[in-house]
């Protein structure tokens, strides 16, 4: 299962270091060397998805996607219409820092029978957008209000409600191209309370934040929109290394 795969590297490396792919930003003649990049120098696995996604084709692209890498292809969808036969897994997503129903329970009726019947592994997961100093494309979409960044103790109750409802990870996003990151207090005070994995992502850009991130609790740390603008092996390998803290262990 791929969210034993993570709990596995989360204890050998410390944290995965997940890089997130959007269709519409990662053009099919750049996926080879992207995704041969991303493998070999330290990238765990990939999520796939976007609060908008205008690409035609999605199974295509995710075979597409498969077919130049081993490693798992997560989806991470912002709508049903993200959903595609050929990933590994997909986050099942409840957007419990928000009160609308068709986020929290609404579009997972419609989703539900489409995913068994696809053979999808789903991997349920609290989401919980986070301010960042600036209106998200996820907060507009979703009509949700984020956790105001300076209430950590509201986080971490509402992290540990969805623990105590049987979610698998909970994942705090300030949104792509954020200006403000989750702050590490947010951070220590939500793996301090919950003992489930949890996902840190958005306005992640530099080695020394991922490596912050990790060192106050994440157990997944994911990079997307700073990759658009700079794909270069090196920083991959920088930004991978810094969620990797520990050594790892033998198998």
């Amino acid at each position: 299962m791929i969210y034993n795969q993570l709990l596995t590297i989360k204890a050998q490396k410390g944290a995965a270091f997940v890089v997130l792919i959007d269709p519409d930003d990662l053009a099919i003649a750049d996926i080879p060397q992207f995704l041969q990049d991303c493998e070999a120098n330290g990238v765990d696995a990939f999520f796939m998805g976007g609060s908008l996604m205008y690409a035609s084709d999605l199974d295509q692209y995710v075979a597409i996607l498969k077919q130049n890498t081993t490693l798992p292809i997560i989806g991470f969808p912002g709508s049903l219409s993200q959903v595609s036969r050929n990933l590994d897994a997909v986050l099942y997503l409840s957007v419990i820092s928000g009160r609308n129903p068709d986020y929290l329970f609404g579009q997972h009726v419609h989703a539900a029978p489409i995913i068994k019947k696809m053979g999808i592994e789903t991997i349920s997961t609290g989401y919980m957008l986070i301010e960042s100093g600036k209106l998200t494309t996820a907060q507009y979409m979703s009509y949700t209000m984020p956790i105001p960044r300076s209430k950590p103790k509201v986080a971490a109750a509402t992290g540990l409600a969805a623990e105590m409802m049987g979610m698998k990870m909970l994942f705090t996003d300030a949104g792509s191209g954020a200006d403000m990151s989750v702050s590490n207090e947010m951070i220590y005070a939500i793996a301090k309370t919950c003992s489930i994995p949890l996902v840190v992502g958005g306005g992640l850009r530099t080695p020394e934040e991922v490596y912050q991130k990790v060192k106050y609790g994440a157990s997944i740390v994911v990079v997307g929109n700073a990759l658009e603008s700079n794909k270069s092996a090196n920083y991959i390998q920088e930004l991978a290394s810094a969620a990797h803290i520990l050594t790892p262990k033998s198998i």
